[in-house]
């Protein structure tokens, strides 16, 4: 038993948001609820990626998917959405997703532990929505098959006009 615990103590133990270890053994997690110092207790586990699952599934609920910070972004497809905000329906979903894990730990192995937020933030997260949009790509490449426009040399547009670059056109060469 004593080299058992001793196995245990120089094992690293994983870093999950929201997870500690107990000094016996078992794995414990809760969650801070948002704007406030109050804390939502979440339970007692036999591993730390159980753990791990119930705070995803409390912080999914009170943050909600943009801005929760996940420890398996890959697991949010299965893990069960509590009914209400209230600290005993996220209790009861995060013993659930714990549950499922316990009988099926291939469900959280795929994903490795990130301290990585579920969207990252930046200058340019406000509109990568934007560079999805499938009509901004076909706007783009029908922008590619026009002539530039012909300026004259005081800076008019010579559109109009019959001059044209010495060299020919700059689409001339694709």
């Amino acid at each position: 038993m004593d080299s058992h615990r001793q196995q245990q103590q120089h094992q690293p133990a994983p870093q999950y948001r929201g997870v500690r270890r107990r000094k016996w053994g078992r794995w414990v997690s809760e969650i801070r609820q948002p704007g406030t110092k109050v804390r939502v207790w979440l339970g007692s586990f036999d591993s730390a990626e159980m753990a791990a699952v119930a705070h995803d599934v409390a912080a999914l609920r009170l943050r909600g998917p943009r801005d929760a910070q996940l420890n398996f972004p890959g697991s949010v497809g299965w893990l069960p959405q509590p009914a209400t905000t209230d600290p005993a329906d996220i209790r009861a979903a995060a013993a659930e997703a714990a549950e499922r894990v316990r009988r099926e730990p291939a469900l959280v192995v795929i994903a490795a532990p990130t301290n990585q937020p579920a969207v990252e933030l930046g200058v340019a997260a406000e509109f990568d929505d934007q560079l999805e949009s499938p009509k901004l790509w076909a706007d783009m490449a029908e922008a590619m098959l026009l002539d530039p426009s012909r300026w004259d040399q005081d800076g008019s547009d010579a559109a109009e006009s019959s001059q044209s670059w010495p060299q020919g056109s700059l689409w001339d060469a694709c």
